[in-house]
């Protein structure tokens, strides 16, 4: 018979016997722990990116709120909103919004990761104002 192998008792139960043998599973479990330690650390650094993102859009806001408001009390000279966005620029963020209410201005500073953006706000004046 051409083409066709003949099976033996003996050939069957080879085959079975390595069928269900636990021979070669380390590899995959060990394959499987290292995709799963990939997998969390690369989460991990995502979480942590998005946080220094974060910071940095808040302490920017800070800053070019504080500046604004400097500008607004007379303590230095420009416009307020003006100079918040050079400040916020100077820091990496980009201010999204700048409002000023006599000598308390409030800026919202952006700064991207990756297809996100992270946003911040802060708002600054004199005590009571």
């Amino acid at each position: 018979m051409k083409g066709r192998v003949s099976e033996t008792p003996g050939c069957r139960s080879v085959v079975v016997a390595a069928l269900h043998s636990d021979r070669g599973s380390g590899s995959v479990l060990a394959l499987a722990a290292v995709c799963a330690i990939v997998t969390v650390a690369t989460g991990g650094v995502a979480v942590v990116g998005a946080g220094a993102a974060h910071a940095r859009a808040a302490m920017a806001a800070d800053l070019a709120a504080l500046a604004g408001a400097d500008v607004a009390s007379g303590r230095a000279g420009g416009v307020p909103c003006d100079v918040a966005q050079s400040i916020a620029q100077l820091n990496g963020a980009g201010m999204t919004d700048c409002h000023q209410n006599g000598t308390v201005v409030t800026v919202t500073t952006s700064t991207p990761y990756l297809a996100f953006a992270s946003t911040a706000s802060a708002r600054a004046g004199p005590p009571g104002g």
